[in-house]
């Protein structure tokens, strides 16, 4: 007996309509904000109605169908420096979960080990196989962006500012600095190191300058030999690290901008024969599930990433191509206070202080 037969109905699928009614507004604008309309005037809570009703009935926009109608892909890219990274996979997965909710796919690429270029991407998908790009890292280039407005293709900068471009959506990495320098402060140090990322990124500048001010608003002097510039890899935390541990005054805490270099510092740490946090506490901008099970636990500022990519996705799908979009992520920003973090040892503040 076929499954029709068996008296088992088949669930009916959720149409613009059924949606509609859900949220309590006209079918077109139902339309209007899947197809993100640059020029329909809503309520941002209407949106967000909208798109949660959406998600509730389990509505599928037919992208075929839409393609033909609105010379729109349902597709939009996103290039990140290294898959690797673990902060990148939160950031996928809120740019993913507001894509999705929109009835677009999310295609991502990386330079990684494969050294592909944002213009390497740009050239497979072809003008018009995408509706919108975002880009992390240092991908804009010159010649990257001519491409962009070649192909008139819009698109937002994630976390990183660019001379000359207004698009962009960051997070507050002054603040999570400085919440790292303050959980040092108050644990009783005085010689507070900064592995502050490459010298040239947009986030490793932010960030030092986040722990500068910190330094400042403490009353603590600022020692130059105290900020090292150091990749966000491992590799670049033991570089970095080590490169510390070898200071005739070495520091008693290490605030490290990016968790990858984090580990790497651990690693260094123990390599040196220096005890975490008994000589050195460590503390990471950037939280991860993994930071939990390494030796010591990692205190970690927790940022909003996931938070990031949801946002990056809204404002490019819903801002017209020639709009600034210039959106700090404020919160929620918080320290989770692990095990590599504790008071200094015994002396340090005396000799600190000669």
């Amino acid at each position: 007996m076929s499954p029709r037969g068996s008296g088992q109905a088949r669930q009916r699928r959720a149409t613009l309509a059924d949606v509609g009614r859900h949220a309590g507004v006209d079918t077109s604008v139902v339309s209007r904000v899947l197809s993100n309309d640059p020029i329909l005037n809503i309520r941002d809570e209407t949106r967000e109605r909208v798109l949660a009703s959406v998600s509730e009935l389990g509505y599928v926009v037919n992208a075929a169908a839409r393609s033909l109608r609105t010379a729109r892909t349902g597709t939009i890219g996103l290039f990140i420096p290294d898959f690797a990274n673990p902060v990148y996979a939160e950031i996928i997965s809120g740019a993913e979960a507001a894509a999705t909710a929109r009835g677009y796919a999310l295609v991502t690429g990386s330079s990684g080990a494969s050294g592909a270029t944002p213009q390497t991407y740009l050239d497979l998908l072809g003008q018009g196989r995408v509706d919108g790009l975002l880009l992390a890292g240092d991908a804009l280039t010159p010649a990257v962006r001519k491409a962009l407005d070649e192909f008139n293709l819009p698109y937002l900068l994630l976390n990183r500012k660019m001379r000359g471009s207004h698009r962009f959506v960051v997070l507050d990495d002054e603040k999570a600095a400085g919440l790292a320098v303050d959980h040092l402060v108050e644990l009783g140090h005085t010689r507070i190191a900064h592995l502050a990322g490459p010298a040239g990124a947009d986030t490793a500048q932010r960030r030092r300058a986040g722990y500068l001010a910190a330094l400042k608003q403490a009353g603590l002097p600022h020692d130059p030999d105290m900020v090292i510039a150091a990749d966000y890899t491992p590799e670049g935390g033991v570089a970095g690290m080590t490169q510390l541990m070898k200071l005739r005054s070495r520091p008693t805490a290490v605030v490290v901008s990016n968790f990858a270099a984090a580990i790497g510092a651990l690693g260094a740490a123990r390599a040196s024969g220096v005890s975490v946090p008994g000589e050195v506490s460590v503390v990471t901008i950037h939280d991860s599930p993994l930071a939990e099970f390494l030796v010591p636990s990692l205190t970690a500022v927790r940022m909003p990433l996931e938070e990031l990519g949801r946002r990056a996705v809204d404002r490019l799908l819903s801002r017209r191509f020639d709009d600034a979009v210039e959106e700090v992520v404020t919160g929620p920003i918080e320290l989770v206070a692990r095990r590599s973090s504790a008071p200094p040892p015994a002396g340090s503040k005396r000799k600190a202080a000669k």
